[in-house]
Parts: structure tokens; sequence; C-alpha cells
């Protein structure tokens, strides 16, 4: 061949290399988020809110497997501000996990863009901001990763997809609920319960005949929610990303943190019906409802509010026991969800984890192994990358209870890299604890 053919088609070659190796990259998305206070009213009265690009909860990120997320977030109030997204896997660095320890916080008038991928992830989720109690005022939204069309969903498409999210709420604006738990005392029973930051009057349109999916997230603070639509039944198809065995429910509970797809059928005569949301193992039950309109409605809601659960934890263990992983089918990738058998792998390390309430210096604190978190003065992942002494001390918490009165250190616990870990959560309490799990992978095994 002459040299110059020879030239033409190397460079060619190379050219068409790289076109493949650009046009393979996964999609990017981009999003220009300004956070601001603002007055909201969802129970009837006027607070200051926590607004995302001046919405209440905030916008709704949607998404694909794999799709990079650029979240350019901008602080426009008038302290540190963070966002954690809930669900979102870590890989190989946490450091934009977005809570204290491993993310920077945000200062007042600044501005930081998380770059997240959603890397063989499928599933609904939400965000939430993780710092000075700013999720009792908002900055909370859900999170859709949708599969990629190639691979195959157990359920067909549905008509409609609704976020709905749901939490217990507090009239008093944070800093006011701050200050109350920094006076000693304990927080008292919520105001209300919210749906999609509406304390009333939430309502999601169906058309008779056809089949919607619900993710529904628990973004509230503390309590326990119980979720039910009149006259329907739900079908469970996927929990925090993966997908399971499609059992059918009168009522859900949802704890917080916790999100749930669900499938509903507008398959009752055309009016409208109440979605109820109602507290669980609370002294006095909160309830809260929305509506599911019908298109052609001959009228409005009717009847009375449909119960549910109230203070029964048999019901809710039972529940949680009956929602089993669907092993055939495909996750974010073609193989079957049962064909990764992480159940095989040994574990190396038992952490066992338990929670206590007391007062430090006369203020309210919350411990885990005897250790209330404190802060300190350099973010704890600077600390680590650029080796600054006496930031933290790894052992300053037990990997077990000590059985010890609360004290206060900047706690953090060590552990081997790519070591698989089994966490014991250990509740001596007589309230609800739920724990929020920031990395890479979690299962519940028991």
């Amino acid at each position: 061949m002459p040299l110059n053919l020879a030239v033409a088609a190397s460079i060619c070659s190379l050219f068409c290399s790289l076109f493949a190796i650009v046009s393979a990259e996964d999609p990017y998305r981009f999003f220009n988020w300004n956070v601001t206070y603002g007055d909201i009213y969802p129970l009837g009265v006027r607070q200051r809110g926590i607004l995302i690009n001046w919405q209440f909860p905030g916008p709704d990120i949607h998404s694909v497997t794999n799709d990079n997320l650029i979240i350019n977030v901008f602080n426009s109030l008038d302290e540190p501000f963070l966002l954690s997204w809930n669900g979102i896997q870590n890989r190989r660095n946490s450091f934009e996990d977005g809570v204290y320890g491993t993310t920077c916080p945000i200062p007042p008038g600044k501005n930081f863009t998380y770059i997240l991928q959603v890397k063989d992830q499928i599933g609904s989720f939400y965000y939430f901001p993780s710092l000075a109690f700013h999720k009792a005022a908002g900055g909370f939204g859900g999170i859709r990763i949708l599969s990629r069309p190639r691979i195959p969903v157990p359920f067909p498409d549905p008509a409609g997809d609704y976020t709905v999210l749901i939490g217990d709420w507090y009239k008093s604006n944070h800093t006011d609920l701050r200050a109350h738990l920094d006076k000693g005392k304990k927080l008292p029973l919520p105001d209300g319960i919210l749906i999609n930051g509406r304390g009333s009057g939430a309502a999601f349109n169906v058309e008779q005949g056809k089949t919607y999916r619900l993710r529904i997230s628990n973004v509230g603070l503390q309590n326990s929610l119980n979720f039910r639509i009149q006259n329907h039944k739900m079908k469970l198809v996927e929990v925090e990303g993966t997908h399971t065995l499609q059992t059918t429910y009168s009522s859900l509970d949802v704890h917080v943190g916790q999100s749930y797809s669900v499938l509903v059928t507008a398959d009752q005569p055309a009016r409208d019906y109440y979605i109820v949301v109602s507290s669980r193992f609370t002294s006095t039950v909160l309830t809260t409802t929305g509506i599911l309109h019908y298109s052609n409605s001959a009228g409005p809601v009717s009847g009375p509010i449909p119960g549910g659960p109230t203070v029964q934890i048999d019901w809710s263990l039972n529940q949680a026991r009956s929602i089993r992983s669907n092993l055939t089918a495909s996750g974010p990738r073609p193989n079957p969800q049962g064909s990764y058998h992480y159940g095989l792998i040994n574990t190396t390390k038992t952490i066992r984890l338990s929670s206590s309430a007391g007062q430090v210096n006369g203020k309210q604190r919350y411990a885990i192994n005897s250790v209330s978190f404190i802060p300190a003065d350099t973010p704890l992942k600077l600390a680590d990358y650029f080796k600054i002494g006496g930031v933290f001390r790894i052992g300053s918490i037990s990997d077990n209870p000590t059985g010890g009165g609360i004290y206060q250190d900047t706690a953090v616990m060590g552990a081997d890299y790519r070591a698989f870990i089994e966490i014991v959560f250990q509740n001596d309490e007589d309230i609800i604890q739920s724990y929020h799990l920031n990395g890479y992978q979690f299962w519940v095994v028991g």
C-alpha cells in the first residue's frame, strides 16, 4: 500500500476509534439549582421554607441507568448547606455523598457542582438537605432512574408515573426546632402530614381502566407512615432500585427514608377516591388525604376515610418480611437480579450499632454506641486526603455498644478497603429508629 494511503487509512482508523469512544460515552444531564428561603403554607400558616428554583418540594430528577448527573447548587441561604442523594451509589469515592464528613458544606453565597453517575442503577429515590435541620424546612425532591430501552422490565409501561413524597411536618421553622433541642427538650408530635408539600388536596389524575406507577418516598423527620387508596389495591414492583416479587397490598407502611414503587389500576367506578396517609406507632394518629381523580369522574370523594393500622408492630414487621427480591427479573443489566450471589461472600467483620438519647450540657442529643457526633473545624474528607493530624481519630467510636453514658466526639470508625461487613442495628428505646446508610451498596438480610 502506498505510504500516503497507509497514513490516510491509519488516520481514518484512529478517527473511527475515537468516534466510537465518544459516541459510547454515557449521556449527561445538567441541572442548575438555586437554594433560597421562601414563604410556604403547607399546613395553612406561613413558614419560612427552603426552596429549590422557587419550588417546594424541589424539582424531580429524571434519569436513565448510567447517566451522568451534573448538578450545580448555589447556596443563597444564610448558613452552610448540603444535599444528600438518598440511594445513589458512590463508587470509588464518597466525596459527593452530601453528608457532613464526606462532603464540604456549601458556604452561603457560594456554589458547588455535584458530579454523580447513576451507574448500574434503576429505581426510585430522593434527595434531601442533610445539615442543621434543613430537612424540616424543605429542600427535598424525587429521583427516578429508568431502565435503558433494551433492558426488560418485569411489568408493562404504565400510563403515567407519579412521584409521591410523604412526610411528617411541623408548623415551626427549622431554626425553632433546633433551638427546642438545644433547650434539652425532645421534639413534640408533628403538626401534620404532607403529600407532595401539601397538608391536603394533593391530586393525581388517572383514566379509567389504565395502570399507573406511584413512587412513594417517606421524606419526613421521624414518623413511619401508612399509605393507602380508597377501594384500590397496590401492586409492589420495586423497592429502592430492586424489582420485587409482585405482591398486592391494600396499604403499605413506609418508614422514614424508604421508597416504594407500586402499580395502581384505575378499575373502580368513575369518581374521586381518597388517598390516605396516617402516622404509625404514635399516641395520637395524624392523618392527611389526597385525591385519586378519574378523568371521567361522576362525583367527588365520598364515604368514610379508609382506616389503617395504627400501633400494631407485628403487622408492620410481617409486611416487611413479605417483601422479596424478584430473582429472575433484570435489574439495571440484562442479568437476572438473582445472578449476583452477594450472599455467598463471607463477611469479615460485624459492626453492632446501638442508638440512645440523652442530654449533654443541658441539650437534647442522640448517640450511636454512646457517641454523639460533633463536626470538626476541618472537613473529615479533606483531613484524610491531606493527612492533617488532630482532626479526627479512627476508633473514636466503638464497633459495638459500650453501655456507657453519652459523650461527644468526631466519631470515625475504621474498616478495611473492599471488606464485606455485616451491620447489626440495635434499638433499646421505645421509639422507631431509622438509619440513613450512605455509600456503595447495602443489603437487608434479616
